[in-house]
């Protein structure tokens, strides 16, 4: 007897490798197939229309078509529906009634992924779109030269300067109203010790008690301040911290791009260097949730045999469930010295969907006079899709809802685990405030 179908199940999503190595993944007719299919399926539930800008783009593409159904939208629209998807995965994760095991099999960033891959291999748009997209998500390259001493502090006035940013926004299409990062003189691998291996750690629950810091292309070269807050909390609860030894972006940026042989590069640079700090007993953590997630869940998906990309896996946390798991233990200090009031905090959304549930809450709520607001909604700035002149506008309408939890909330702090959905709240709301990331809180509430 057949099993009936079922929707809206407690069953854990079935996420499936992404079968990028079978010829049909980068056939375009397969995929504008598969594409209607899933869109489809998408415009007969809308459950996920207020997630981001590529369900209301599809639903005003059937809405205003003659037949009002996905059959009677212009294939060549469909990419419209792609452009907008930052692959945050909150749609497969937290609405989608439809993913494995249903029979329906729908994976919506997955196959939005497919199609990025398909329209980068094919060089869709314009030559100047392609080269600022290049630029965008070449971090390591990018924060090389805009790190040089002098060079930053050039880069960083001459971003604030409006003709500009204007001339930018003509000829490289960032968009001119947009928040853009400070690049520091000083990254953060210049300015943490690297450990031996051979560093005692004290076990607890399923953590070794010392762990190797990816420290992420944003955080060494735009603000290592928060590397420091990392480290100074870290070594106050006894837990030595070293870096991986080399590293390069985790491939997040590219994965969104579609550059799939770029992601392959930076994850055979990678993965053996993690990997070799996990055979000498060190756990992982990244101060980016994209990039914890990148290896939690992304190459994962796109390595499953590969046994270093499993090992890497398993030993990869996101900073505050390390802390939380040690907690459990017994062996987290709660010797705060001073309360924060009332925080205001943003739950990204690559760190919601690593399904650990509210860590960063649990652990700054252990702190005195301190109460916590959090706030479940995307930021919609995604790295680049809030500085690109086409879905700026849009980022901003995301953000929205954001800004005005926060402004409602009349908060002392506000921030979020992901620093540039952090500024980009900022940004928008525009009263002279800064963001504080959840560490540096940690971090003063200990009093270091």
């Amino acid at each position: 007897m057949a099993v009936p179908s079922r929707e809206g199940n407690l069953e854990a999503p079935t996420r499936h490798p992404l079968d990028w190595r079978n010829p049909d993944f980068h056939n375009e007719a397969s995929l504008y197939q598969e594409m209607e299919r899933v869109f489809d399926i998408c415009h007969g539930c809308r459950r996920c229309v207020s997630l981001c800008q590529s369900f209301p783009t599809l639903f005003d593409l059937v809405d205003g078509c003659e037949s009002m159904e996905v059959n009677g939208v212009t294939k060549a629209d469909y990419w419209k529906v792609v452009d907008h998807c930052f692959l945050c995965d909150l749609c497969y994760m937290t609405k989608c009634p439809y993913v494995p095991p249903h029979p329906w099999n729908l994976d919506f960033p997955h196959l939005m992924l497919r199609a990025k891959v398909v329209k980068f291999k094919k060089g869709e748009g314009t030559t100047k779109r392609k080269l600022r997209d290049r630029v965008l998500t070449s971090t390591d390259a990018v924060g090389r030269l805009a790190g040089i001493p002098v060079v930053a502090q050039v880069v960083n006035a001459v971003n604030k300067l409006g003709p500009v940013r204007r001339a930018m926004e003509a000829v490289a299409e960032i968009d001119a109203e947009a928040w853009l990062p400070e690049f520091s003189s000083k990254p953060l691998r210049s300015r943490l010790r690297r450990l031996p291996g051979n560093t005692p750690g004290e076990a607890a629950g399923r953590t070794k008690g010392k762990v190797a810091l990816f420290a992420t292309c944003y955080m060494n070269r735009n603000e290592p301040g928060i590397g420091e807050d990392f480290a100074a909390v870290y070594a106050h609860n006894g837990i030595p911290v070293t870096l991986v030894e080399k590293e390069r972006c985790c491939g997040m940026p590219k994965l969104e791009l579609g550059d799939l042989d770029a992601v392959i590069k930076a994850k055979e640079l990678n993965i053996p260097q993690l990997a070799k700090r996990v055979d000498a007993g060190w756990d992982l953590t990244a101060l980016i949730p994209s990039c914890v997630l990148m290896f939690k869940q992304e190459l994962p998906l796109l390595f499953p045999d590969d046994p270093d990309v499993k090992k890497v896996q398993a030993a990869f946390y996101d900073p505050f469930e390390y802390l939380m798991l040690r907690h459990k233990e017994g062996r987290l200090k709660t010797d705060f010295k001073q309360g924060l009031g009332k925080v205001a905090y943003h739950a990204a959304c690559h760190q919601r969907v690593q399904n650990i549930g509210q860590k960063t809450r649990e652990i700054l709520t252990l702190i005195p006079a301190t109460e916590v607001e959090i706030i479940e909604r995307c930021s919609g700035h995604d790295g680049t899709y809030a500085v690109k002149k086409e879905s700026h506008a849009a980022a901003m309408k995301i953000v929205k809802p954001v800004v005005g939890r926060v402004s409602q909330a009349k908060a002392d702090h506000y921030g979020s685990d992901c620093a540039m959905a952090g500024h980009h709240i900022g940004h928008a709301l525009d009263d002279g405030s800064s963001p504080e990331h959840p560490m540096t809180l940690l971090r003063r509430a200990y009093g270091l």
